[in-house]
């Protein structure tokens, strides 16, 4: 029977069981939260990002969640620097032209902070003179940090990134640093 396990990984956690860069490195990994034999996480997130990972002991599940080929939703909860006006958020929608070629459209909307957001450690940089927001942007690629890279051609940086649902799973209450069987 195939497990699924879905975890909501902190900030500044390796979306890996062991940090083999460095020898004796402080730096945390799954291997912190998870102790559960022979699953694997399907895809490679940000140590400088929160979100929804999901881990599976079925290889074939993983290859079909990890690769952007099978077009599964993402959706992020992104907060931005400064405020998107519509342009901003039509672009997203239409697609952007990054270094490495043009997205595919994305849905994207300006939301409230989500309710219930957990603290971040360390705090996201606040700037009385910049404001900020949230949108939702939804992809259906996975190409090396493309929301941030998304945003920042828009003219809104990445300040907060959090993935909240792959396809039909998502974090539905789950704190950060806790996982639950899917």
């Amino acid at each position: 029977m195939t497990r699924v396990i879905l975890f909501n990984k902190p900030y500044d956690v390796l979306s890996q069981f062991t940090d083999k860069g460095t020898e004796g490195s402080p730096r945390r990994t799954l291997s912190d939260f998870i102790d559960v034999p022979k699953v694997y996480a399907a895809g490679r997130l940000d140590r400088d990002s929160e979100w929804l990972m999901v881990l599976t002991d079925d290889g074939k599940l993983q290859a079909k969640i990890s690769n952007p080929r099978h077009k599964i939703a993402k959706t992020y909860w992104v907060q931005v620097e400064g405020e998107p006006d519509e342009a901003a958020l039509q672009a997203l929608r239409k697609g952007v032209e990054l270094k490495d070629g043009l997205t595919r459209p994305a849905q994207a909307q300006r939301i409230d902070a989500p309710a219930n957001l957990w603290p971040r450690t360390p705090p996201v940089r606040f700037r009385k003179s910049v404001p900020d927001c949230w949108i939702a942007l939804t992809i259906r690629e996975g190409r090396n940090r493309q929301v941030r890279r998304m945003t920042a051609s828009v003219g809104h940086p990445t300040l907060r990134l959090i993935r909240a649902q792959i396809g039909a799973w998502s974090l539905n209450g789950l704190e950060t640093g806790k996982w639950r069987d899917a």
